[in-house]
């Protein structure tokens, strides 16, 4: 795939891949592959079968078709990392990678990927053999196995799963970059350079219930380095900074032909940087928009004291006695955690041109130190649930739209009302009626999905926003 191919549509009705009531599928990708110095040159080492190794932090495998179609409609990724010679807490993610149709090979700059999910590893002693020598990582991916069963894209691309573990075995002291620093003196790390195990597998059941309809899919960013010292070019989502200077700020643009039933932004972003007062140890307010409205405003941090166990070095973040939950949510991520895929609702997307934006408004970068890793898509799909009438996206309408009050509902298809519900961006039910005029007067501003069931079962959706 051509760099310039930054922004790709897929919309397609499964044809080859079928779906059926099967037993629980297992599939292990990875098993304890082990991964290198990340500053390193590219190591010369057994690689796992089948794989490739795109960077020291990064392998990559192809699925074969006989894997894809034993991939259900339910699809989740199991991860374990284990410390070799590092013990610092780095970043790790898992992919999907679209390669050229048949390539037996690429380079990592060269092709489209998404980011599937994102874990920090832990301060973790490895050499003693501690207690625990593991930390697992669980992300549902429903959505992906959309994409992999997906006909037209799969008759352009393959579909690689890659497995990154950043880390670094340091210098011979313990104010560089840690390494299990503590076991340097004996030799134990002396002279090596492998940090981490890594295992990846996919484990997928089909639900009978669910038929997958039409995919809708377009690619925004991976991994842009979003910071408030660098200005970001217009169309660079592969590069760095911010759309001004001093602001911590990136609108993408993005369009589709056609109306998007069920679309939503899926957004992976964490903090990163080495200086102790810069942004990876703050827990700031992050906004999401659609088209200039926000959608979602939240606070990455989480309670870390479930994951003190999987942080077994004395000199980790963590110390030697717990911590309150109101002192961790002061960070802005937890080593031995996941990242939380941001999953935010816009409903039905209307065709035409949009933009998404990401703004940290409070974000400063002392001397110019770290960044938001941030990767983003958008997906929607059509679902038929068995039983019921086929989903139909023009089932009613709804205006106005904005709104200031009052919306009211037109039945486009013929149908008697039942039920109508109003949700927020949280998916949290905030209205219930059965009625076609919907009275939103005091409902704050901000977008809303207003879901429509009809007296034969149908239920469609439509977005609004209340000004």
């Amino acid at each position: 795939m051509k760099k310039t191919l930054l922004i790709f549509t897929l919309c397609t009705s499964m044809l080859g891949f079928k779906a059926h009531a099967q037993e629980p599928y297992t599939l292990t990708v990875f098993d304890e592959a082990v991964y290198y110095g990340m500053y390193d040159g590219l190591s010369t080492t057994p690689i796992p079968e089948e794989s490739l190794r795109l960077k020291n932090w990064c392998y990559g495998k192809k699925l074969t078709e006989d894997q894809i179609n034993a991939i259900g409609n339910r699809l989740t990724i199991n991860v374990t990392a284990e410390a070799l010679c590092d013990d610092y807490d780095r970043i790790g993610n898992v992919n999907l990678a679209f390669v050229p149709k048949n390539a037996t090979s690429y380079l990592y700059a060269d092709v489209q990927r998404i980011e599937i999910g994102r874990f920090i590893t832990p301060f973790m002693n490895n050499i003693t053999r501690s207690s625990t020598s593991s930390v697992p990582y669980t992300f549902e991916a429903d959505n992906i196995a959309k994409i992999l069963h997906d006909q037209t894209l799969y008759a352009d691309y393959d579909f690689w799963i890659e497995l990154e573990i950043y880390g670094h075995q340091g210098a011979e002291s313990a104010d560089q970059g840690g390494a299990q620093w503590d076991f340097r003196a004996s030799g134990l790390c002396r002279g090596r350079n492998d940090v981490y195990k890594g295992t990846l597998e996919l484990v997928s059941e089909n639900d009978p219930t669910i038929v997958q309809g039409d995919n809708y899919f377009k690619w925004l960013s991976y991994k842009f380095e979003l910071k408030d010292y660098v200005q970001a070019t217009e169309t660079n989502n592969l590069g760095q900074g911010t759309d001004e200077l001093g602001e911590t700020v990136r609108t993408i643009n993005f369009s589709f032909d056609e109306e998007v039933p069920n679309a939503k932004f899926y957004v992976v972003m964490s903090n990163h940087g080495a200086n102790a007062n810069g942004e990876e140890y703050r827990n700031r307010f992050h906004e999401i928009y659609l088209d200039d409205v926000q959608l979602l405003r939240y606070r990455p941090g989480q309670n870390c004291e479930p994951f003190r166990a999987y942080n077994t070095m004395p000199n980790g973040v963590y110390g030697n006695s717990v911590r309150s939950e109101a002192t961790w949510l002061t960070r802005s991520w937890c080593p031995g955690a996941r990242i939380e895929t941001r999953i935010v609702d816009l409903g039905n997307l209307p065709a035409g041109s949009h933009n998404f934006k990401m703004d940290v408004p409070a974000a400063t970068f002392s001397g110019n130190d770290g960044y938001f890793p941030m990767s983003v898509y958008v997906q929607g799909y059509s679902e038929d649930v068995a039983g019921t009438e086929k989903f139909k996206a023009n089932a009613f309408t709804i205006a106005p739209n904005p709104v200031n009050d009052v919306a009211t509902i037109n039945v486009t298809n013929g149908q008697t009302i039942k039920t109508v519900s109003v949700t927020n961006t949280l998916g949290q039910v905030v209205m219930q009626g059965n009625a076609a005029a919907v009275n939103m007067s005091s409902l704050q501003s901000g977008v809303y999905i207003v879901k429509v069931q009809f007296e034969n079962n149908q239920v469609a959706t439509k977005k609004i926003i209340k000004k």
